[in-house]
């Protein structure tokens, strides 16, 4: 269930809401609570014309709580999937930038429903190689790539059966059916992700993303160039580019966005922990085409 949409039909409607007020994820409203936090004023079914949006980092600042801020027509709030981005100023991008999302789609990693199963281990020894591919499993690995993953040894592996097991040599079927007996006896056709899937078995890895990304950390996020033609699962977004682009490129885009993405970009929740969704990664502002192609620019500050 929708539970922000429901929130926001409310204010908007029945409630009459007149204002909102963000305090920022840093701040601790409670001594207790490691939480975030917002204020609404409203005036029973009111419909004001615009709704003042407004942003604090502290307690002490929060004053008078229909000051300040800024003010939203009604008819944009209501065409807004979010309204935290609507409480920021809209940056202009300058000249001879544009959005990450004009050049890549970002794409989170394959949710694989059931981690202790589709991860390689002990119990899928007897598996053939075809079928364990070398993935980012965790975000750490990416942080400790510094900006390239050159080689994928040290990689766990990802089981990724094919759809249709009709396709496996006879050896390898009989490998494939002894593991899934295994797999059953853990529960592993049970979950939601598996029940949701054309076949449970196929966790359906994406092809390797060029650049590779951790979305969810208290620091920026690490992009790496993907030399190692690794997979990613959930814990990663992967860059795709909409269009081919030369090593050069892709080397100079991993860079720029390495030296160039602060926290304030992403969403940021009690305790400073900061995530980045694959659409607001979309937004990050890069170089455009013809700049990526000029190894410099990934010097430049």
């Amino acid at each position: 269930m929708n539970y922000g949409r429901i929130l926001r039909d409310m204010f908007l409607g029945p409630l009459g809401g007149r204002s909102i007020t963000l305090l920022e994820p840093t701040a601790r409203p409670f001594a207790d609570a490691a939480t975030t936090a917002t204020i609404t004023c409203f005036d029973f079914g009111a419909r004001p014309a615009s709704i003042r949006l407004r942003r604090v980092a502290d307690l002490d600042e929060l004053g008078v709580l229909e000051g300040g801020g800024r003010l939203v027509r009604r008819e944009r709030l209501e065409s807004s999937n979010r309204w935290t981005p609507l409480t920021r100023l809209q940056r202009k991008a300058p000249e001879g930038l544009i959005e990450l999302g004009e050049l890549c789609r970002v794409h989170r990693g394959q949710v694989t429903g059931a981690n202790k199963v589709w991860i390689a281990g002990l119990h899928s020894v007897d598996l053939p190689a075809s079928v364990q591919f070398a993935s980012i499993t965790k975000a750490r690995e990416l942080f400790k790539a510094n900006g390239v993953l050159a080689d994928a040894r040290p990689l766990r592996r990802v089981i990724d059966l094919p759809t249709e097991l009709e396709r496996l040599s006879r050896d390898d079927r009989r490998a494939v059916d002894a593991f899934l007996r295994k797999a059953k006896n853990l529960g592993a056709d049970q979950g939601y992700i598996a029940q949701n899937r054309k076949a449970w078995w196929a966790v359906g890895l994406r092809e390797p993303a060029p650049i590779l990304a951790s979305y969810m950390a208290r620091r920026p996020p690490a992009f790496v160039r993907n030399l190692a033609d690794a997979r990613h699962i959930n814990i990663a977004h992967g860059l795709y580019p909409r269009e081919a682009l030369s090593s050069t490129a892709l080397n100079t885009l991993a860079s720029y966005l390495s030296c160039h993405v602060a926290l304030s970009a992403g969403r940021t929740y009690a305790g400073g922990l900061t995530k980045f969704e694959p659409k607001e990664m979309e937004r990050l502002l890069v170089p455009d085409l013809p700049q990526l192609t000029q190894p410099a620019l990934q010097d430049r500050p």
